[in-house]
């Protein structure tokens, strides 16, 4: 008796039709990868940190990505070419995903992030000056309309697709930013990271005036400073 076929289908989560020929279609096709590493990104970092700056900007980021579920099977909206992707075009997730992404990290580096002084033996460091802040920000913003047109480019969006995620990604990210801003004020962080869960998970509240890197780089510092001292004695 032959074996039945089985039918397999494409994982469309990491599936993507670009021209070969076309360096441009090319780069459009990593660009649309983008996401999933982001995604990569914010797991490891909140693995690595458990900094509760990080799992909040990451649950907004989902709670973004639900709200564009809905909405796309509620518009119904099509894509240029029907044979381009599973599924609705209206509004572009992608567009929508890294339009929460800039805006939140923009907003994050330049309001929120404030490094408070830490005394080193060659003086006080400063954290990462305001305009470097500002360049990371603007850097999030260009990589973010990037990947938008990279999805008018390889016809998996039209352009006012494309701009409504831009526009919905830009509305969740300024919406969470105030919340969660509200959330720090009224204590409700401070309550939260003193839950049994939460310890137990070692979650923490540094980022907002301190800079992990540097922190960690001093007290190898000052461990390797005193090695040396003890050699020479």
């Amino acid at each position: 008796m032959a074996d039945t076929p089985i039918s397999s289908v494409s994982l469309s989560l990491t599936h993507v039709l670009y021209d070969p020929s076309s360096p441009l279609s090319v780069i459009s096709a990593y660009l649309a990868l983008l996401p999933q590493a982001l995604l990569i990104i914010y797991s490891t970092l909140f693995y690595a940190t458990r900094e509760i700056e990080i799992a909040l900007m990451l649950a907004g980021q989902l709670a973004c990505e639900a709200l564009n579920y809905i909405l796309k099977r509620t518009l119904k909206g099509d894509r240029p070419r029907l044979d381009l992707g599973k599924g609705y075009g209206m509004p572009s997730s992608h567009a929508q995903f890294m339009a929460y992404w800039a805006v939140y990290l923009g907003l994050w580096v330049v309001v929120r992030h404030r490094p408070a002084l830490a005394k080193r033996r060659e003086g006080d460091y400063v954290g990462i000056a305001v305009w470097q802040r500002g360049v990371l920000g603007l850097a999030a913003f260009v990589l973010a309309a990037a990947v938008g047109a990279s999805r008018v480019e390889l016809n998996y969006h039209h352009p006012h697709q494309v701009y409504v995620g831009f526009a919905l990604g830009t509305a969740c990210a300024l919406a969470w930013f105030v919340v969660t801003a509200g959330a720090r004020y009224y204590g409700l962080l401070d309550w939260l990271l003193e839950l049994p869960p939460m310890q137990w998970l070692r979650m923490r509240d540094l980022l907002i005036d301190e800079d992990l890197v540097h922190a960690g780089w001093e007290r190898y510092d000052n461990r390797r400073q005193k090695l040396h001292a003890v050699k020479d004695r």
